[in-house]
């Protein structure tokens, strides 16, 4: 059943043998690449060989149950472990995103609700970084317009592993089924009467792309300064270090204000920049391999969601995937692994239906 297994077998031992010669070290980055592919084929090649054991214990089992009966209960307990591991080893060899171990670049952005949208934009933005904190990542805060209540406009953060993390743990993998509309329920508190109102928030996830990803040409970009807004000092208001960046053969435009510097400003909106036409490119080419290929909302219409966080009933619903959970104050502290499981396991069962 899992004959081109073998030939990942024969690959994975070729790369043990590669990476335990001292000389192959010498090339950092290419250590890294062997490194990585190795790590991808481990759980693949462990499970195939616990699969094959189980399948020589079955053998050997059915032949011991023809002398003595008690036997016959070890065959039926090892065909089911078998068929766990067949299950296991179908949903490994399900083709990985190749940006899975890519670190992200997050956007929030308020939508309908006015102030009450922006402070759920808040909410959301601190639920990710707790999320951040238990999952040992680093977050970054690259660029954000505040509003008055104390809620965010727009922010845009970076989150980094501190490592190397495991094969589906990196964080585009968790992170990338964040992107949509965030609809949220509640009493807002500049509300008197005690009404719920319905606002959202849109959240954009982009992998970050590294130079070597994405070439830009300097003559492809229109570059224009101008003086910051929203809270400053200390030069942030006093000059022209605010950065606008458009990308003019694709018309994407990109702005950071938050640097000290034009220079620093400038930094950040190439990163983000750089983020948004790799993204692009992944789009255009997933597009052309598959018509029904799962995108992230761009608009941020209540009627466009993903997700609603209902706070009357503490419950969360994630409308993609069916999942709801009443542990909505948990979650906005950062316990967003049950959700995003949720979402991990439908896409990869997804997959799974297609390759068969």
């Amino acid at each position: 059943m899992f004959e081109a297994v073998e030939e990942l077998v024969g690959e994975h031992a070729d790369l043990e043998r590669r990476l335990a010669d001292p000389a192959i070290h010498a090339d950092q980055a290419g250590a890294r690449r062997l490194n990585k592919r190795y790590a991808e084929l481990t759980p693949i090649v462990t499970a195939y060989g616990e699969w094959k054991r189980t399948g020589d214990d079955i053998g050997t089992a059915r032949e011991l149950a023809f002398e003595d009966a008690e036997f016959a209960a070890e065959v039926k307990e090892l065909e089911r472990r078998r068929e766990e591991l067949a299950e296991r080893l179908r949903l490994l060899l399900v083709p990985r995103d190749p940006s899975d171990d890519k670190d992200v670049i997050l956007e929030i952005k308020a939508g309908e609700g006015g102030d009450e949208s922006a402070l759920f934009a808040g909410d959301l933005l601190r639920m990710y970084l707790r999320y951040a904190e238990r999952h040992g990542w680093k977050a970054e805060l690259i660029d954000s317009t505040e509003s008055d209540l104390g809620g965010y406009k727009d922010v845009r953060v970076a989150v980094k592993t501190k490592g190397a993390s495991e094969p589906g743990q990196g964080v585009w993998a968790r992170l990338k089924y964040e992107g949509g509309v965030h609809r949220v329920q509640r009493v807002p508190a500049t509300e008197s009467q005690g009404r719920i109102h319905t606002s959202a928030a849109g959240v954009l996830v982009l992998p970050e792309a590294e130079e070597v990803d994405v070439e830009i040409n300097p003559n492809d970009l229109r570059i224009d300064v101008y003086r910051s807004s929203g809270p400053g000092g200390q030069s942030v208001n006093t000059t022209d270090s605010a950065v606008r960046i458009t990308h003019e053969p694709t018309g994407i435009v990109v702005s950071c204000q938050n640097e000290k510097s034009q220079l620093q400003n400038k930094e950040q909106a190439l990163r983000i920049l750089r983020a948004r036409l790799l993204a692009a490119a992944q789009e255009e080419a997933e597009k052309e391999a598959s018509d029904a290929r799962r995108s992230q909302v761009r608009t941020v219409d209540r009627s466009e969601r993903v997700r609603t966080y209902n706070f009357p009933e503490n419950r969360i619903s994630d409308h993609r995937v069916g999942f709801k959970a009443y542990n909505l104050d948990q979650v906005l502290d950062g316990e967003l692994d049950a959700v995003v499981q949720a979402c991990v396991d439908a896409d990869s069962a997804a997959k799974l239906a297609a390759a068969q």
